[in-house]
């Protein structure tokens, strides 16, 4: 059993509870939402992409040693995660103030958000607190001192960014499925209105993990 990358029975409870941390509504999900709303299912997929880019990025860091990153510098991890934050609510902001301002005019567009996709995802998940909390709190327990490092963090990510795929394409799909009745002037207003503040909200869960 030692010659194994990671301990099957740790490998099976981080599974578990990787699962309960997925697909529960938090920054990333309630983005996924609003953005298939807003932009449709290959946006949604795109901003999945991001996502989970920035998810890399949190892994490749964890790698490095985040955790004593995190105790040496923790105002810049606390001042990313602001910086995300204020990111995030203002794509809300836009959202609602597209909803009144183009109130009477059934061809525009009610919500505007970043020009892409992947960028508005990347910058959601990179500020996440969760991001950080998972990284010094969560995995750390199922890491094993005595096998090699690379190979567990290789399996812990596949496992990570597998489950996040799947539960934030089913939010960024699901709310795509909404958005054929956008041509609906009032429906759109009213869209606009729920994205602005699920985009909120999540600023709003960013702000309260700091």
């Amino acid at each position: 059993m030692a010659s194994l990358p990671v301990d099957p029975h740790l490998y099976l409870t981080f599974l578990g509870v990787m699962t309960v941390m997925a697909v529960t509504p938090g920054p990333a999900n309630l983005f996924s939402v609003a953005n298939g709303v807003q932009r449709g299912k290959a946006a949604a997929m795109a901003g999945v992409v991001g996502m989970n880019a920035a998810t890399l990025v949190w892994f490749g860091a964890a790698a490095l040693g985040l955790g004593a990153l995190v105790i040496a510098f923790p105002q810049v991890f606390r001042l990313i995660s602001i910086g995300g934050a204020l990111y995030v609510a203002w794509l809300g902001i836009n959202a609602l103030r597209g909803a009144f301002r183009n109130a009477s005019d059934p061809d525009a567009p009610a919500i505007r958000m970043g020009r892409s996709a992947i960028v508005d995802g990347f910058m959601v998940q990179i500020a996440n607190p969760k991001a950080v909390l998972f990284f010094t709190a969560v995995l750390p327990p199922f890491m094993d001192v005595t096998r090699p490092a690379a190979p567990q963090l290789a399996l812990f990510a596949l496992a990570t960014i597998g489950m996040d795929v799947l539960a934030m394409s089913a939010y960024g799909l699901g709310g795509a499925a909404l958005a054929r009745r956008m041509s609906e002037p009032r429906f759109r207003k009213g869209f606009a209105l729920l994205t602005g503040i699920l985009l909120l909200a999540a600023a709003v869960l960013i702000v309260s993990r700091l």
